[in-house]
């Protein structure tokens, strides 16, 4: 293992070269906004759009950079601030707000990024694009919720990371993508009661146990 030295918010560190920058802030108590990131991801795909750091006065997803030695990181830039505020709010815009419904509330992430950038949860003049079905029922022991997923893709992680194979998948595109499972073997066979992978690593409840 080799330790180089970086400079994050002029704050002196060493961190084990090749790791992710956003685990090394996050591992710092330097936190970054984040959605889609896991730490021990292989190859991290940075789709929320959240994580911007700015190394040499570019902005870049910090899942996706690799420590090396003399790095010097900004993760508080007004830059940095708008690009992940214009995300976040792309994702409320896609999202069926109602915290007090929601078995996330209180230990929701989206909430945490949204009182750490100063967005309101409900912005005004924001338009809405909400899917046309508000439950998925179709697998026999899990409901989905598609207008609370902000398609972070840890419930495919996770799955694939526990049974060789995910057993779930994005389907669709652009704003009409949503979560969806495989065939009626597989939704009868797994995901199912004994395992709970995606239910307990979705950060909005948007999977959720059948009662």
């Amino acid at each position: 293992m080799k330790l180089v030295n970086l400079s994050i918010n002029d704050k002196e560190i060493q961190a084990e070269e090749g790791m992710p920058l956003l685990q090394v802030c996050l591992d710092n108590d330097i936190y970054v906004p984040n959605l889609c990131y896991l730490e021990g991801m292989e190859e991290p795909h940075a789709s929320c759009r959240l994580c911007f750091v700015e190394i040499e006065g570019r902005p870049v997803a910090s899942c996706t950079v690799k420590v090396r030695d003399a790095l010097v990181v900004r993760t508080d830039t007004e830059q940095v601030r708008r690009l992940q505020r214009t995300a976040l709010q792309f994702l409320l815009s896609t999202h069926h707000v109602n915290c007090k419904e929601c078995p996330a509330n209180k230990k929701c992430e989206l909430q945490r990024i949204a009182k750490f950038l100063k967005v309101g949860l409900k912005p005004k003049h924001l338009e809405q694009h909400l899917k046309d079905i508000e439950t998925d029922d179709s697998h026999p022991v899990l409901n989905y919720y598609p207008n609370r997923c902000v398609l972070c893709g840890k419930c495919i992680y996770v799955c694939r990371k526990k049974h060789g194979h995910a057993l779930l998948t994005f389907a669709k595109r652009g704003i009409h993508t949503v979560i969806s499972f495989y065939g009626k073997e597989d939704m009868e066979r797994l995901p199912g009661k004994e395992c709970l992978a995606c239910v307990k690593i979705c950060p909005v409840s948007a999977i959720t146990l059948k009662a």
